[in-house]
């Protein structure tokens, strides 16, 4: 649940799910995790009481060019410079000469290195995301020293850095009050009943003292799992930002990434358009530079330059997801610990690749005929909007539109149902139940990185899923 750190002038509220808003207000959207009560949610919520008189966050901001969020400001600055002057490339080989191979009979060496590659392992520095967090960092910076409502709405495909960014500008912002601001104030306990959404609603609903009226920020991450029928609890959450005495930053993260473009029209004529934060897949070159950062910190070689080469390259080719590229790694490093060589050669990360994403499903896929990988790429690229289901009328239009540009003459409608069936059977698609097969629901069972992985060594299917 929330992890709230309050100042006079500040709170930062995270959301780690915000399907928990949803279930407070009635939604049906599921949970990825068990959470804690709502109670627990609100009961750090409340405003603050009895400020302290002190300058103005603009003033205090200003009054040192090297601290608070100038000085965060600064820190990103000088790493988009050194990302820009130094290849990755060289900056990778240089890495390798002034360390010695390690030793992977060594216990400590050995639980140092998972512990580097493990995906809950958060790393020191934060790269190749400078040019997102400064975007987020100056949103939030300027609505908090206006004292001014507004939302944001951070979105990309899984494994991209999103949450991670989000928790690093958090801190940045929480930084930036404790230096503005002297001391934490006390918090109130709310009634347990209230919901975070309802709580909100009413704080900002009517006009209170302005000792109590604080600012307040809420990053709402897992935003996918508000996405209901009619989208209201999305929409609700939104409109905060328009309430008459509103003084609150909402930051939503949610790997849909035409989210937007489904609920912004709505959001727009409410007059609380967010401001749109894209985070895109990581390419071979920047999953390189994670992958060497994360590493720089042990003091020996485990690595070969090209087996971290391949990695990225692969990865990059099948979903940019930096988890899936830790995975492999992860999973070399299983295989050299079975061989006990010195360090994690090529062919180690051939066997890792090969072991991460073949299954049963992408040899299927491989053996399907044309037509049939032509409707898998079609549903691909329509759910990688972030929609849940599509109807077979949907589907076929889609396919029709992949044949007519790249002059492939389509099968029939009857044709076109069979193949969803037989896709259906083989547990690649899943297909609801109707009278009317054009408006049957279609699902995709299959992981979408088979789906790429399976198909990527075809340059015409590899460019219907770019």
């Amino acid at each position: 649940m929330p992890a709230i750190a309050s100042h006079n002038s500040i709170m930062a509220v995270k959301l780690e799910n915000a399907g928990e808003v949803a279930r407070s207000n009635g939604g049906s959207t599921p949970q990825k995790r068990r959470l804690r009560s709502d109670a627990a949610a609100v009961e750090n919520m409340s405003p603050i009481s009895t400020p302290m008189k002190l300058k103005s966050p603009r003033r205090c901001a200003n009054s040192s060019p090297n601290s608070g969020a100038n000085g965060i400001e600064m820190e990103i600055n000088e790493k988009l410079m050194s990302a820009r002057k130094s290849p990755v490339k060289k900056k990778l080989c240089d890495s390798f000469k002034s360390k010695p191979n390690w030793n992977p009979q060594d216990v400590e060496q050995m639980s140092a290195v998972r512990e580097a590659l493990h995906v809950s392992t958060a790393p020191s520095t934060i790269v190749c995301r400078e040019d997102e967090q400064k975007k987020v960092l100056e949103f939030c910076k300027k609505n908090l020293e206006e004292e001014k409502a507004g939302s944001l709405y951070v979105c990309g495909c899984p494994g991209t850095g999103k949450s991670l960014s989000m928790e690093k500008v958090q801190h940045y912002l929480v930084d930036w009050a404790k230096e503005i601001l002297l001391k934490l104030q006390p918090r109130k306990k709310l009634n347990g009943s209230t919901s975070p959404l309802q709580y909100l609603q009413n704080l900002y609903s009517q006009k209170l003292h302005s000792s109590v009226m604080k600012m307040m920020l809420i990053i709402a991450d897992e935003l996918d799992y508000l996405i209901t029928r009619d989208r209201a609890v999305l929409h609700d959450l939104f409109m905060l930002t328009t309430f008459p005495f509103s003084r609150f930053i909402l930051i939503g993260i949610a790997n849909a990434i035409d989210l937007a473009d489904r609920f912004l029209p709505r959001l727009q004529s409410m007059n609380c358009k967010p401001l749109v934060v894209t985070f895109r897949a990581y390419s071979k070159d920047q999953i390189i530079r994670i992958l060497q950062e994360r590493l720089m910190e042990l003091p020996y070689i485990v690595f070969q330059p090209q087996a971290l080469e391949l990695c990225a390259r692969k990865v990059a080719a099948a979903s940019g997801d930096m988890r899936k590229a830790l995975s492999v790694c992860r999973s070399a490093i299983e295989i050299l610990e079975a061989e006990m060589r010195e360090s994690v050669r090529v062919d180690h990360m051939a066997v890792a690749l090969s072991n991460t994403f073949k299954s049963p499903v992408v040899d299927t896929i491989k053996s399907l005929p044309q037509h049939q990988q032509i409707l898998l790429c079609s549903a691909v690229k329509f759910f990688r909007g972030g929609k849940k289901d599509m109807t077979v009328g949907e589907l076929n239009k889609s396919y029709m539109n992949i044949c007519k540009t790249s002059v492939i003459p389509p099968v029939g409608t009857l044709e076109f149902f069979s193949m969803c069936r037989v896709l259906h059977d083989q547990g690649i698609l899943k297909v609801g139940q109707s009278r009317d097969d054009k408006l049957k629901r279609v699902t995709l069972k299959a992981d979408e990185s088979d789906v790429t992985f399976a198909l990527q060594g075809v340059r015409f299917f590899r460019n219907c899923l770019q």
